[in-house]
């Protein structure tokens, strides 16, 4: 049986889970506010005092447009986002490569501030300064959306242009893996909660913390092999 929630910062984290494209009931959520069938149990139910945090996650939900396939796009209509140019487009592969670096050190950064936002909440209560974690959380979700579109940008030049099918396979594994990280990381941060406290799970807490561990792990191999397979594809 999930765990119930139904305050401002499990209702906030639902926002990344959405942002990530996967829906909360996947992660044993439940909250009072989703509702009916599975295709309307994403779409939060506002209430009195929670006005911001739906408007985080209907935002997070229109930035996962990320995430969403040119194909995809055609079926349902939606309107397709303006690539940007890019300035490594013309560039040789290892500057593909090295924006791939760069783009990770920002997401660690992005990660430091969250994890440092969510420190900062804890301390600040009762009563819990939860306006300055949702603009954190808030910030931090926008950054992840503006790297994770240029990653899959680039892994759509190295596939296509470059003709790189392995380079641009590491980069895919490369994003499949951070937003991993970003789902365990919120869940991690939701169940630490002082509104989920009475529902701690410690066990689950060490399985996730460790989960954050390997998927780490698993990211510098990934990085590693790109930038090895990358020496030889020029």
């Amino acid at each position: 049986m999930g765990m119930v929630v139904g305050t401002e910062a499990p209702i906030l984290f639902l926002g990344i889970f959405r942002f990530l494209g996967w829906p909360a009931t996947s992660w044993g959520l439940r909250p009072p506010e989703l509702q009916g069938a599975p295709g309307a149990a994403e779409q939060p139910v506002p209430r009195r005092g929670r006005g911001c945090a739906v408007m985080i996650t209907a935002e997070a939900a229109a930035e996962s447009a990320v995430h969403t396939a040119p194909e995809a796009e055609a079926a349902t209509g939606a309107p397709k986002l303006e690539e940007p140019v890019w300035p490594w487009k013309d560039a040789p592969i290892r500057a593909l490569v090295q924006r791939i670096y760069q783009l990770q050190a920002e997401r660690a950064q992005a990660f430091r501030r969250l994890e440092e936002g969510h420190r900062q909440y804890l301390r600040s209560g009762p009563p819990y300064d939860f306006p300055y974690y949702r603009s954190k959380v808030h910030e931090v979700t926008r950054s992840f959306a503006a790297a994770s579109r240029e990653v899959l940008a680039v892994e759509a030049e190295l596939a296509g242009p470059r003709a790189q099918p392995l380079l641009a396979g590491h980069v895919r594994s490369l994003q499949q893996l951070e937003q991993t990280r970003l789902a365990t990381v919120a869940l991690l941060q939701l169940m630490g909660s002082p509104e989920l406290t009475e529902q701690e799970n410690t066990l689950q807490i060490r399985q996730l913390k460790m989960k954050v561990i390997k998927t780490m792990d698993a990211i510098s191999e990934v990085l590693q092999d790109l930038r090895f397979d990358a020496e030889f594809a020029e």
